[in-house]
């Protein structure tokens, strides 16, 4: 776990922890559990999206495009960012805009799961509902085609990714111990926080 040096007032009202990193990343299954380990809300971002459009985001894809998603998904952004006590798992591709991070910066916490293209690998080339990922792929791809796919991805992605305020290697990691390692961070800073208000 790393988390990079602060100035001490960088985190003051911020009470919302937004997981960003790779799909297959663990995003939407820590985020619920850390959740309700603090007694907070947990919203996944992409299922917002869905319940808002009423169709899936493979299917938002599909028929209208990256451009009409992301704008969607900026504006569901904006909708949680004014919240408190939430965990929101971000899209894997959330981050990589500079509107979404400035919006991510502005109202919370960013923890970066981290995770290498070897991992990613494996715990998505028998996921088909990803489609950034699947989109440029041949039908009969390789596992060498996928991780390079996902390589080419991150690659995209890391600048964006490494602006995180937290950063956890999820890598051979059990999910039971990043939950307590962030559930831990979550309520020093919140301690901190109600301390200063």
């Amino acid at each position: 776990m790393k988390m990079k040096s602060i100035t001490p007032n960088k985190f003051v009202n911020k009470k919302i922890f937004y997981l960003t990193g790779f799909m297959g990343s663990g995003k939407s299954t820590i985020g619920p559990i850390l959740a309700n380990t603090l007694g907070w809300e947990f919203y996944d971002l992409d299922k917002v999206i869905e319940d808002k459009s009423g169709k899936l985001v493979k299917e938002i894809f599909e028929i209208y495009g990256e451009d009409y998603f992301r704008n969607l998904e900026t504006e569901s952004l904006l909708e949680l960012s004014v919240k408190e006590n939430v965990i929101i798992a971000l899209g894997g591709g959330t981050i990589a805009s500079d509107g979404n991070i400035a919006i991510l910066k502005k109202t919370g916490i960013i923890v970066y799961l981290k995770m290498s293209p070897e991992s990613a690998m494996k715990r998505l080339k028998f996921k088909r509902n990803r489609p950034v990922l699947f989109s440029d792929l041949k039908e009969n791809f390789t596992n060498e085609d996928l991780l390079n796919r996902i390589t080419e991805l991150y690659e995209k992605r890391r600048k964006y990714y490494d602006q995180s305020d937290i950063i956890i290697d999820t890598d051979d990691i059990p999910i039971g111990r990043t939950i307590d390692n962030l559930a831990r961070i979550v309520q020093q800073e919140t301690k901190r926080q109600y301390e200063k208000d």
